[in-house]
């Protein structure tokens, strides 16, 4: 989908995701990014016309999500663990010119420690109107942003050049904007070392929002009718169900990522 620049108020936020933008010039081997980094976002924040532009920053994995399960992320560790030398001179050198990045740009920078960039983005949509935001546009190729998608709040990748927006979520998804969350509950995120029902992927989780209408109704009913592994698998572990909307509803609980302390600093430097 080509970029709809043309038809948007100059009254928008721009929120980006700091290490996964970063991470564009990673994948080239680049460490000499910070300048680009720079001018691409305020290309981004030209072209939708944005005037109001907020950079989110991880600062390690999340503590609360790390407290209700001591594995999230765990593959990560595991993977980086693993590098060779040449990988991990590389990998430091790419932190090196990001934290620089970081340090040069001009706009306000949300970091703090053992918070992670997607909770600062979802209590900034959760408090829209707090903060008086028009027209957010999310910039990350995280998919798990996309769980903060409503009216004025869209999505653009910079890897896949697309756009997410209410308007065509159908082209992305075969569930609703409400319903993502419950799919995301019942298959897990690998990516985050986060598991779903054993035997459940996307299928068959869509098969049982549509009977059910969301992963709690599911809860709710268990255990549930059915003599399939799957289902076996389900009423044996119905509680995950309620752990992972704890670790992957963004909007109910970043403010419980964040904290009330840093929270406050969010409101102060928004002000």
């Amino acid at each position: 989908m080509a970029l709809s620049f043309n038809d948007q108020k100059k009254d928008g936020t721009l929120i980006i995701d700091a290490l996964n933008l970063a991470f564009r010039w990673k994948h080239q081997g680049r460490t000499d990014f910070r300048y680009e980094y720079e001018k691409t976002v305020q290309s981004l924040a030209d072209s939708y016309k944005c005037n109001n532009i907020i950079i989110t920053a991880d600062k390690g994995s999340s503590t609360y999500r790390r407290n209700i399960l001591p594995s999230y992320k765990q593959n990560r560790k595991d993977k980086y663990a693993t590098q060779t030398e040449e990988e991990q001179i590389a990998f430091e050198e790419f932190f090196e010119e990001y934290n620089a990045t970081l340090d040069l740009l001009k706009w306000p920078i949300l970091q703090f420690e053992g918070v992670e960039a997607d909770d600062i983005a979802a209590h900034l949509v959760k408090n829209k109107n707090l903060f008086n935001f028009k027209n957010i546009w999310l910039v990350s190729s995280d998919r798990d942003w996309d769980l903060l998608i409503q009216l004025g709040v869209s999505r653009f990748s910079y890897v896949t050049r697309k756009e997410i927006t209410l308007d065509n979520w159908n082209q992305h998804y075969e569930v609703t904007p409400c319903e993502y969350i419950s799919l995301k509950c019942l298959t897990g995120d690998k990516g985050d070392n986060v598991p779903g029902i054993s035997g459940i992927g996307p299928k068959r989780a869509l098969g049982l929002i549509k009977e059910y209408g969301s992963a709690l109704n599911i809860y709710d009913a268990a255990p549930i009718p059915g003599k399939y592994k799957y289902i076996e698998n389900l009423n044996e572990n119905y509680e995950q169900i309620i752990q992972n909307y704890e670790l992957m509803d963004l909007i109910s609980y970043c403010d419980d990522a964040i904290g009330k302390d840093n929270i406050a600093q969010i409101k102060e430097r928004l002000s």
